[in-house]
């Protein structure tokens, strides 16, 4: 394959905005990008430093680039997509959805307007409410709004050929119009009240309908008046259920996070001040990128595209700040023709959203890493990975935690084929070593834990992994050697020089020798993401466990260790000094003037104190 020569296309290149396309050798479209300048945007790509390997696999295809220039920045992002869309490019971040969302449909051109499940072009006259985040959430409202305000949902054919009414006016679910059982104004009036409902205007319908309670009452109409009481009671069980806003506008919530192996996006829907529920996206990314980026990618394709038939709200709130929202939200505010607002750093309420959106995120992504075709798969390609005869059935990997030495912990997870399994988690509070020294650590770590599995107190692993390299696989070795365990595959997880997630290194103990032996799987590969998902719930684990004995070290008196010194001798010491910091501070003499302190014990008090 000829290299692409970048040194002369760049010095050709313009600095205005635009849309470039990366093509390889077979003209197969790689990636679609847009820039404020190209020239600058596009030679970031050929830099020989700070290039992570999946944008350096993407450079290594490149054969032409072809630019297109435009006006603004805005054009070139509203081109991007278009072109994104059309092109499918390998390299793009892959949103597929291929459904619109769904809508509650109120008819206007009907004596009794009927409310109905929508999803597809908007082509019937009446009332769009909307979007839901699934049909389930539309499904609910319906369900809710029969319930309260008893407005008729069938069919116009099932209704204009009723000569009686159908179950649904027995189960009180319909007023039956069909039958003339309810007057056109009083339906109307059904309506309006539904309409406020759907708009979330919940406060004041319920102050509409006391108020038609005290006229009916007025009126002697007890039986309507008891109509009203019912949908105002209806009304307030459902503002309990659910979370009230006590915002008015019509805001989307889009909160990002990214995993090894998996992203994961959460759109949360708020409108009329009513959360509606939120939608979930695992999108295919084939570039390094942060959250930053990630959200900027999205956005533009989840609005602009066209695919869906999404509706544009006035506010979109960001998890992660996002450089490009301006340009973002100027051409949003094209397509919905009018003003669009991008928010990234809020407060309050709002971040409230934030970090309701950022749970559910990581708890979809959770369950979507959990799946257990995806763990198949993961532990498949990790057997093809290290030659193994026999799919893993069980994992193990410890992870070393401390602060300068202070309060080491050893974490030790474990994942089966259906994931963690963290009910054989354990956590090893380690003492008697010098502090900082992670050898001396993990071979304590090790040596109680596989000491105990020796005893029956345990199953052994078929895939032993330690987070660090030679020198921490070269503990593990010794200590199985020295309990004889022979069965269990050793594996070293070393860090890339940049830490970066992708780039990590894998050492194998070769059986009966000194070698390791070193292997590197592409960062796309579904083994590595396992071998990430295991380290980085150990590095979790033992980080807690660490943080919890730190803690609780450091509530401790410094007193409390010294035999001799019970709670009345360390309370008297307290009180002559004013703390503990006075007492490690104060002289032997000093020590010995407190009441129960001797100068035996004042010796043995200074001596510990400062050892």
């Amino acid at each position: 394959m000829p290299v692409f020569d970048h040194k002369r296309f760049l010095k050709q290149l313009t600095t205005r905005p635009g849309v470039y396309r990366m093509f390889d050798e077979s003209v197969n479209i790689l990636y679609v990008g847009k820039a404020k300048n190209l020239h600058n945007r596009v030679s970031s790509y050929f830099r020989s430093t700070a290039l992570d390997s999946k944008t350096l696999a993407l450079v290594a295809k490149i054969n032409t680039i072809e630019i297109s220039v435009t006006s603004s920045e805005t054009e070139a992002l509203l081109l991007e997509q278009t072109l994104i869309k059309e092109l499918r490019p390998t390299y793009n971040i892959d949103f597929k959805d291929d459904k619109s969302y769904p809508y509650i449909f109120l008819s206007d051109q009907d004596k009794y307007p009927r409310l109905s499940f929508h999803r597809g072009a908007k082509r019937k006259k009446g009332q769009y409410f909307g979007p839901f985040p699934s049909a389930y959430s539309v499904r609910d409202s319906l369900n809710i709004l029969q319930k309260v305000f008893r407005i008729r949902q069938c069919e116009d054919s099932f209704f204009k050929n009723r000569s009686r009414p159908c179950l649904q006016y027995q189960i009180k679910r319909c007023s039956g119009p069909c039958c003339g059982l309810i007057t056109e104004g009083e339906y109307a009036e059904d309506v309006l009240d539904a309409r406020k409902f759907l708009k979330g205007k919940n406060r004041m319908l319920i102050d509409d309908l006391a108020n038609k309670v005290d006229a009916a009452s007025e009126k002697v109409n007890f039986e309507r008046a008891a109509t009203f009481r019912d949908q105002i009671t209806h009304l307030q069980k459902i503002q309990e259920q659910q979370y009230v806003t006590g915002s008015h506008g019509d805001i989307d919530i889009i909160a990002g996070i990214l995993k090894p192996g998996a992203v994961c996006v959460l759109v949360m829907f708020i409108r009329g001040g009513r959360m509606l529920g939120n939608k979930t996206y695992f999108p295919k990314v084939k570039i390094e990128m942060n959250e930053s980026e990630l959200l900027a990618a999205f956005i533009p394709q989840f609005y602009l595209t066209g695919f869906g038939g999404r509706e544009i709200p006035r506010e979109i709130i960001s998890s992660a700040v996002i450089e490009e929202k301006m340009v973002i939200a100027e051409a949003l505010g094209e397509k919905a023709e009018r003003k669009v607002v991008i928010s990234d750093k809020v407060r309050s309420h709002r971040q409230k959203w934030i970090n309701l959106a950022l749970t559910n995120a990581e708890q979809s992504l959770g369950v979507h890493l959990s799946n257990k075709n995806n763990i198949r798969q993961r532990f498949e390609s990790l057997r093809i990975a290290l030659s193994l005869e026999d799919l893993p059935e069980r994992l193990e990997c410890f992870d070393i935690s401390h602060s300068s030495g202070e309060a080491t912990v050893a974490s030790c997870v474990v994942f089966d084929q259906n994931g963690p399994l963290k009910s054989d988690y354990r956590r090893f509070n380690i003492d008697g070593i010098t502090p900082g020294d992670d050898y001396a650590a993990m071979s304590q770590a090790l040596s109680r834990r596989y000491t105990r599995i020796k005893k029956g107190e345990g199953k052994l692993p078929d895939i032993l992994f330690v987070d660090g390299g030679k020198g921490q696989l070269h503990e593990a070795e010794k200590i199985m050697e020295s309990l004889q365990i022979t069965e269990v595959r050793l594996v070293g997880v070393a860090k890339g020089p940049t830490r970066k997630a992708g780039l990590e290194s894998l050492f194998l103990a070769v059986p009966d020798s000194d070698r390791y032996q070193e292997i590197e799987l592409a960062p796309d590969d579904p083994g590595l993401h396992l071998i990430q998902h295991i380290r980085d719930e150990s590095h979790r684990f033992a980080i807690t466990a660490h943080r919890q004995r730190r803690g609780k070290t450091r509530k401790r008196s410094l007193l409390e260790d010294i035999e001799g010194v019970g709670p009345k001798r360390r309370r008297a010491l307290l009180r002559y000094f004013g703390g503990a910091q006075h007492v490690q501070s104060a002289s032997m003499e000093e020590l010995a003037k407190v009441d129960g302190v001797s100068i035996t014990l004042a010796n043995h008090i200074y001596a510990t104190l400062h050892t």
